[in-house]
């Protein structure tokens, strides 16, 4: 038989001491406490300083829009996009709604001589700029070349995209990517024929770029 062990009653009446894990949890805690509130003003002056407050606009507000040579002056919400103040608020039409999210190019208007989908464009943010529109592509009756080159073509079936073809066009074949029938593909493959009359609207496009060189 063993003999008592005389240790056991004095190490159980000796109450355990602080483990390693819970003195660092207690300093980790303490630590947190001491830093959080300057670390959390430190955060909000920076965020102060990278995106300083601005004004909120609400409600409908006063655009001012030049289309087409003409001023235009609307009362529109800020979130109306250029498209459908050009639709809705000008009935200028001409300007096709087709995906609404910049994906068909059916919308393709020109602002300040560069082509954007009109989908994608509030507005307001065109104040200020140049936006021409598929209505203010022609001199009069005289039509635009590269207009009669999409009639000369055929380019068109149900003519749904035709306008925002014709207005890529004409800024395809002015920035020079219209050189070859492949940089052309490359530069309008933005704008979708849901038709396939792509051969023909290569075609009426070539023909203005070539037209450019001759002259």
């Amino acid at each position: 038989m063993l003999p008592p062990d005389d240790h056991t009653p004095d190490q159980a009446a000796t109450p355990p001491g602080p483990s390693r894990r819970s003195f660092l949890k207690q300093t980790g805690g303490l630590l947190g406490v001491a830093l959080a509130p300057p670390i959390a003003s430190q955060a909000e002056a920076l965020a102060d300083k990278l995106a300083p407050a601005s004004p909120i606009v609400s409600g409908p507000t006063n655009v001012s829009l030049n289309i087409n040579g003409q001023a235009r002056n609307l009362r529109l919400e800020p979130r109306t996009t250029l498209l459908d103040a050009l639709r809705e608020n000008l009935d200028l039409t001409g300007t096709k709604k087709g995906c609404d999210h910049g994906q068909c190019g059916a919308c393709t208007v020109h602002v300040d001589g560069r082509r954007v989908n009109a989908c994608l464009t509030l507005a307001v943010m065109s104040q200020g700029k140049q936006i021409t529109t598929i209505e203010g592509l022609a001199k009069g009756e005289e039509l635009h070349p590269m207009q009669e080159a999409f009639l000369k073509h055929d380019g068109f079936q149900c003519g749904y995209c035709t306008p925002g073809q014709i207005m890529s066009g004409v800024s395809c074949v002015k920035e020079g990517h219209a050189t070859t029938d492949d940089q052309t593909r490359e530069w309008m493959s933005g704008n979708i024929c849901r038709c396939g009359a792509y051969p023909n609207i290569l075609a009426a496009v070539r023909e203005v770029a070539g037209q450019q060189v001759k002259g």
